[in-house]
C-alpha cells in the first residue's frame, strides 16, 4: 500500500523547507548578499534556521519510513512524525523571530531530538519483537 503516512509528512516538511527557502532567498535578494551571510544578523538566523532544518529531518524521515515498512501502529507513526513537524516550525520561528535562546528554539530542539529518539527506539523494538 506505501508509506503513506511518511509521504503525508514528507510533503508537509518540504512545504515548510520551501517556504525557509524563500524566505533566505528574499533576504538574500533585499540586503544583495548572493554567498554567505554578509555579517547580517538577520540572515545568518534564517540560514542557520534552513540549514538546521536540512541537517535533522531527512534522518527523522528515514527512520519514520523505516518504521512504517515495518508496520508499526498508525499512532506511533503519528506522534514521532508531528513532533518532528512541530518541532521545526516551532524552532524556525524561534530563530526568525528571536536573538539568541528562545522558548521556541529550545522546545523545537526538545521535540526533533524526542522524534529522533522515539523513532529510533521503536525501530528497534520493531526489529527485535517482530518477525520480519
Amino acid at each position: 500500500m506505501g508509506l503513506l503516512i511518511t509521504a503525508f509528512y514528507a510533503s508537509l516538511l518540504g512545504l515548510c523547507y520551501l517556504y525557509l527557502s524563500i524566505v533566505v532567498i528574499s533576504v538574500r535578494r533585499r540586503e544583495q548578499i548572493s554567498l554567505g551571510t554578509g555579517d547580517n544578523p538577520e540572515l545568518e538566523r534564517l540560514n542557520r534556521a534552513h540549514g538546521n532544518f536540512s541537517e535533522y529531518v531527512p534522518i527523522t524521515l528515514i527512520l519514520l519510513a523505516c518504521l512504517e515498512s515495518l508496520g508499526a501502529f498508525t499512532w506511533v507513526l503519528h506522534v514521532g512524525a508531528s513532533a518532528l513537524l512541530f518541532g521545526r516550525v516551532i524552532h524556525a520561528y524561534g530563530l526568525r523571530h528571536h536573538t539568541g535562546t528562545s522558548w521556541q528554539r529550545v522546545a523545537g530542539m526538545l521535540l526533533t531530538f524526542g522524534a529522533m529518539l522515539f523513532l529510533a527506539a521503536a525501530n528497534l523494538y520493531m526489529i527485535h519483537y517482530t518477525v520480519v
